[in-house]
């Protein structure tokens, strides 16, 4: 059964950056597609990014050159660069393997 673990988040202005990390326990982390959704106060949760076995990837378009997912499959880690960071991205991130497992969650809050 795998584990998903995210780093802790925290409280950003506007215009800043924060790097969210998951690692994840359990054999076979290669063979998984790693995503990352995203849940606003009062909102359903929502897909945020993906990335591939094969290391391709897909954003949703609000955040499309501002976030960048990427994976490292000799540590078992999936990784969210967030720039330029605006309030409405103010929300409760998982780590995913979608359909499969989610973490607990990890809180990033844009405010000044």
């Amino acid at each position: 059964q795998v584990q998903l673990v995210e780093s802790e988040g925290g409280l950003v202005q506007p215009g800043g950056s924060l790097r969210l990390f998951c690692v994840a326990s359990g054999s076979h982390f290669s063979t998984f597609h790693m995503a990352w959704h995203r849940q606003a106060q009062g909102k359903e949760r929502e897909w945020v990014a993906q990335v591939y076995r094969n290391g391709s990837t897909n954003y949703i378009d609000s955040v499309k050159g501002r976030f960048t997912i990427s994976r490292d499959n000799s540590k078992n880690t999936v990784s969210l660069q967030m720039n330029n960071l605006k309030p409405e991205d103010t929300a409760k991130y998982y780590c995913t393997i979608p359909g499969i497992a989610s973490g607990q969650g990890t809180q990033v809050t844009v405010s000044s």
